[in-house]
């Protein structure tokens, strides 16, 4: 375990006392250090009274968020942002300033994206990608929306068809740029996408491609054709049990229907039928798809 406190992050700390105003915490590594030493407070950080509950006992470890309430101080919380310190989350204005704007992260402060950070204005509605970074003038938490620099094209030591987490950031004419395990840049090729994407959407994924210019085609199905035919049996599967055992469609039913209701496309449907009917989980009729 970490021996500081740590601004922007998930820390485990230790309840060392209690007071009116709420818990004190502490780094759990420097428990009999602290004991030792006279400036106790220096290493302490307070979980205010709203986010302690009945469980919560002297001595126990806690998993806290850590950030700067008005007045600069470190505070913890129970809450969690939509990204922690050095992540990217999609976010709503909700105020302006002369010099920047405020963005709803998930905690009772807001965060500020000043003007120098943003690509273009912010205005009050607007929603926005930011990356949560530290600012070290002033040693609060900022947002950045210009964030492309930090992202690497150092992407050797993923091979495909490697499951990761992505961020829609944006709408090309191609596809969908995507953050790559908060990271890396990634594509979602528009005439691989059989279901509605929306920017800020999180998905799990898969690598389909590594380019030369280190950047990674992706995937939101497996690549190959048997990791294919068995995610989209699974989500047939899934499907039929959600809906009592059935579902009104079959080989005949149109293309566009098929990626509205499965996200898939017809091939791979079919494809995925032929592999449940011959391992008699499901019979098709002119009906529908009964499981069995």
């Amino acid at each position: 375990m970490n021996n500081k406190i740590i601004l922007g992050e998930i820390n485990t700390l230790l309840i060392k006392r209690d007071t009116d105003h709420g818990f004190f915490l502490v780094p759990s590594r420097t428990k009999e250090e602290i004991c030792e030493q006279s400036d106790t407070e220096a290493y302490e950080v307070l979980l205010p009274n709203a986010y302690i509950t009945d469980d919560m006992q002297l001595d126990d470890e806690i998993e806290v968020f850590i950030y700067t309430d008005s007045e600069d101080r470190l505070v913890a919380t129970t809450d969690y942002p939509k990204a922690l310190i050095n992540e990217f989350a999609f976010v709503k204005v909700v105020d302006v300033a002369p010099f920047g704007a405020f963005v709803d992260i998930g905690l009772p402060k807001h965060l500020l994206v000043p003007n120098n950070k943003q690509k273009n204005k912010f205005h009050i509605g607007d929603t926005r990608i930011i990356r949560v970074a530290k600012d070290e003038q002033t040693n609060r938490l900022i947002g950045i929306e210009k964030i492309t620099s930090f992202l690497s094209n150092e992407t050797k030591h993923f091979k495909k068809n490697d499951e990761v987490k992505i961020l829609v950031i944006s709408k090309t004419p191609l596809g969908f740029k995507v953050i790559v395990d908060n990271n890396f840049e990634g594509m979602l090729y528009a005439n691989e996408v059989f279901c509605k994407l929306f920017t800020g959407d999180t998905k799990k994924a898969y690598i389909k491609n590594l380019r030369e210019d280190g950047k990674l085609d992706i995937s939101l199905q497996p690549i190959g054709r048997d990791a294919k035919k068995d995610s989209g049996s699974n989500k047939l599967i899934q499907l039929l049990e959600k809906n009592k055992g059935f579902l009104p469609y079959n080989y005949k039913t149109e293309a566009e229907v098929i990626s509205k209701i499965f996200g898939m496309s017809k091939k791979n449907f079919k494809s995925s039928l032929t592999v449940l009917i011959e391992g008699n989980r499901i019979s098709l009729d002119e009906t529908g798809i009964k499981l069995l």
